[in-house]
């Protein structure tokens, strides 16, 4: 059940403390070389990873002219949970845990909005492998519009640089659930890893990074055999849909989602060297409009009744095609759990989706690193207080 509305004088008072607070932590701190995000120290991040456009080349997406409605509920979301011995308020998780922005809707609803750490509701924030979640999205719309012939074409229909590499053969389902069997590792702490290397690797005669990279990757397993989670798997999704649709990202999700559904911002979307942007990371928007994109993927990916993606498409994407361990899931760039579905990103980020509650929660964070166990078990904590609190909907 919804808690009492907490008075605007003890919030005001809360902010400017935090506000206080972080601005003498962060100090003089200046925006962080445009060098890999992985190497910023933790006050760099703070300041960084809400100001991406001043340090990295990005393309825009576009808004339209009205903006899809949220509304102030009638009681605010009255959170509290108990971690490592201690009851833990919404407040003391996002300082500890470096926080930026919590949003709860439920329905066009906002049960909850908090912003720290310098960060304001206008900022926006890079969402990492978020992106994965919006990027296999259109996928759906390339396979309505016609421009992907479904989810068992071969890749290598639409992208002829890939035949005879360990590519040829795999299919656009294969790509979505990270299945190619290609080889592939993704540790974010060797700086010799192939998701270092990939974002490092030069543009030589114009030709895309991404493909000249991902050619040279050797098979490990037969394609469709085992899952291998692959940041390169979704950059290859994106040259996809830029192929199949001839329009860069950017343009394509404006047009068939962002100026549509009533995004308040443009987002901007960060980019490889020749232009293309990153399919598997580093789209940067507001958290409102974090949350409003889950509420296009809730209210089953329509537009003024009007169906951007194929039949059925979200009941499949958002289930545990593949089943991992703990009880987790990944679908087609989807992680699920407990009845719910997640868009998620390095660093804290997370986009939760539950259908059964019409609940959309969204966290963006600067974690001291990339993701722990720990760190993560606490977010869940989190998590499942904010849906144990709002309960389901009145609606």
């Amino acid at each position: 059940m919804r808690g009492k509305r907490v008075s605007s004088f003890v919030m005001v008072g809360v902010g400017l403390f935090w506000a206080v607070a972080t601005a003498a932590a962060l100090g003089d701190t200046a925006l962080p070389e445009a060098n890999s995000m992985l190497e910023w120290s933790p006050a760099e991040t703070l300041l960084g990873f809400r100001q991406v456009e001043n340090i990295f080349p990005t393309l825009r997406v576009r808004r339209g002219d009205v903006v899809h409605p949220l509304s102030q509920a009638d009681q605010e979301l009255e959170v509290r949970f108990d971690w490592q011995g201690e009851s833990w308020s919404v407040e003391d998780y996002m300082q500890r845990h470096r926080l930026t922005g919590l949003l709860v809707l439920q329905g066009d609803d906002i049960l909850l909005e908090r912003y720290a750490h310098g960060r304001s509701r206008d900022d926006r924030w890079v969402s990492f492998s978020m992106a994965k979640s919006l990027t296999s999205t259109l996928v759906g719309a390339a396979i309505r519009d016609g421009d992907i012939d479904g989810l068992h074409a071969p890749l290598t229909a639409t992208v002829p640089e890939l035949i005879g590499s360990a590519y040829d053969g795999v299919t656009v389902r294969q790509l979505l659930t990270m299945t190619s069997g290609v080889a592939w590792n993704e540790d974010y702490d060797d700086p010799a890893s192939d998701v270092a290397e990939l974002f490092a690797e030069p543009m030589v005669d114009r030709e895309s990074p991404v493909l000249s990279y991902l050619r040279r990757l050797p098979r490990a397993h037969a394609p469709g055999s085992q899952f291998n989670y692959n940041t390169g798997e979704t950059e290859l999704v994106g040259v996809l849909v830029a192929r199949a649709t001839g329009r860069n990202l950017a343009d394509y999700l404006s047009e068939k989602i962002w100026a549509p559904f009533g995004m308040e911002r443009d987002a901007l979307w960060q980019v490889h060297e020749d232009g293309q942007a990153m399919g598997g990371c580093c789209l940067n928007f507001t958290l409102r409009d974090q949350g409003r994109f889950g509420r296009f993927i809730l209210g089953g990916g329509m537009i003024d009744d009007e169906a951007v993606l194929p039949e059925e498409w979200l009941d499949l994407a958002t289930q545990p095609l593949i089943e991992l361990e703990g009880g987790q899931g990944y679908g087609f760039q989807w992680w699920t759990r407990d009845g719910t579905f997640q868009a998620l990103g390095i660093f804290g980020q997370m986009m939760l989706l539950d259908p059964e509650l019409d609940l959309v929660i969204v966290v963006n964070a600067a974690w001291p690193n990339t993701g722990d166990d720990e760190l993560r078990a606490a977010r869940w904590a989190l998590v499942d207080a904010v849906r144990s609190a709002a309960g389901p909907s009145p609606r």
